[in-house]
C-alpha cells in the first residue's frame, strides 16, 4: 500500500491496472490471454479454462485499455522515415450478410521494416471507418519527416487522407493556392485488375491518387509499391483470431465484440511476441522500448483513462 502526500488517499500497487481487484493467479489469465489470441474460441476458452464468460469478457475489456496507454506512447516518439502498408482483411458480424452491408472490414496499418501494427479498426467498409483509422496517420505524420502510405488498390485511403492531411503551396502567385500532401508524405496505389476489356486510356500500374509537395523526396521504386506483408498478416490473423475463421460460423457477436477482439491482438502481437521473420518483438525492432516486456510488465502497466 502507498499513501500519496499531497491528497493523503491511500492506494494500492495494482491501482488503476489491469491487476487491480482481480483474485485468479496472474498465469490463469496468461494462460486465458494467449489462447485467446492463438485462435481458441470464446466459448472453447471458457470450457478449456473453466472461466466465466462475464469474467472473459471482463479480463478482455480491461485489456484493451492498455492498448491506448501504449498507442500514446509509441505517437510520443520522433521517426525519421516510415514506410506505411494499408489493406483490408473481412469477416461476418452477427449473421451473414453481404459484404457492403457487413460491420467485419477491418483495415490494417502496419509498418513494413518492423511489422508493428499502427491500426486495426473494425467497422462497415465506408469514409467513416477509413477517417478513424487514418486519424492515427495522421498524428503520426506530425513525429515523422518522411512517411509514405503504400496500399494495393484501395484508393480511399489516398483519398481520406488528402481530406484530413494537407497543405497549400503559397508561391505568392495570382489565384487560389494549389493544396497538396503535407510535405515529406507520399501515397501511392498499387491498380489490381485487368483493363483490356474496358474502353478508353489505360491507367498505369503505379499511381500517385493525389498531387505531392514538390520538395517531397521521390525516392519510392515500383516494385516496392505492394501490400504483401499485410496479405501475409492478414492469413495470420485468420488463423488466431477465430471471428475470422473461414468456413465456420464463428461470426462475432457485434461490432464491439470484434473490435475488442482486435485490441487484445494488437497488444500481444507489438509488445509480447517475437515476429516469425523478423525474430523480435515489433516494438523492440521499431525502437519504441529496449528490451521485450513480460506479462507481469506488461499488465502492471497504468491503463489511459
Amino acid at each position: 500500500m502507498y499513501c500519496c502526500t499531497s491528497c493523503g488517499r491511500y492506494f494500492s500497487q495494482t491501482c488503476n491496472t489491469f491487476l487491480a481487484g482481480i483474485k485468479k493467479p496472474l498465469s490463469v489469465i496468461v494462460q486465458v490471454i494467449k489462447a485467446r489470441t492463438e485462435g481458441l474460441g470464446f466459448n472453447a476458452t471458457c470450457r478449456t479454462f473453466d472461466v466465466a464468460k462475464n469474467t472473459l469478457l471482463n479480463w478482455e475489456a480491461r485489456f484493451t485499455g492498455i492498448k491506448q496507454t501504449l498507442l500514446l506512447y509509441a505517437l510520443l516518439h520522433v521517426y525519421l522515415k516510415l514506410i506505411i502498408e494499408g489493406d483490408e482483411v473481412y469477416t461476418k458480424v452477427k449473421k451473414n450478410a453481404p459484404p457492403g452491408e457487413s460491420l467485419g472490414w477491418t483495415v490494417v496499418l502496419m509498418d513494413r521494416s518492423s511489422r508493428f501494427l499502427w491500426e486495426l479498426r473494425c467497422g462497415r467498409k465506408d469514409s467513416k471507418l477509413f477517417k478513424k483509422a487514418l486519424g492515427t496517420l495522421e498524428q503520426l505524420i506530425n513525429q515523422t519527416q518522411d512517411l509514405s502510405l503504400i496500399t494495393d488498390g484501395e484508393r480511399r485511403y489516398g483519398n481520406v487522407l488528402f481530406e484530413i492531411c494537407h497543405g497549400l503551396i503559397r508561391n505568392g502567385k495570382k489565384g487560389r493556392p494549389r493544396k497538396t500532401l503535407k510535405k515529406g508524405v507520399k501515397v501511392r496505389v498499387k491498380n489490381k485488375g485487368s483493363q483490356s476489356h474496358k474502353r478508353g486510356p489505360k491507367r498505369s500500374k503505379y499511381q500517385t491518387p493525389h498531387p505531392e509537395h514538390p520538395t517531397t523526396e521521390q525516392d519510392i521504386k515500383d516494385g516496392d509499391i505492394h501490400a504483401n506483408h499485410c496479405e501475409a498478416f492478414n492469413s495470420s490473423l485468420r488463423r488466431r483470431n477465430s471471428t475470422f475463421r473461414r468456413r465456420s460460423n464463428t461470426y462475432a457477436k457485434n461490432e464491439t465484440s470484434l473490435q475488442r477482439t482486435l485490441d487484445v491482438y494488437w497488444v500481444v502481437h507489438n509488445f509480447l511476441r517475437a515476429h516469425f521473420t523478423t525474430k523480435q518483438v515489433p516494438a523492440v525492432a521499431f525502437g519504441i522500448i529496449d528490451k521485450d516486456l513480460s506479462w507481469e510488465e506488461l499488465l502492471a502497466i497504468p491503463m489511459a483513462a
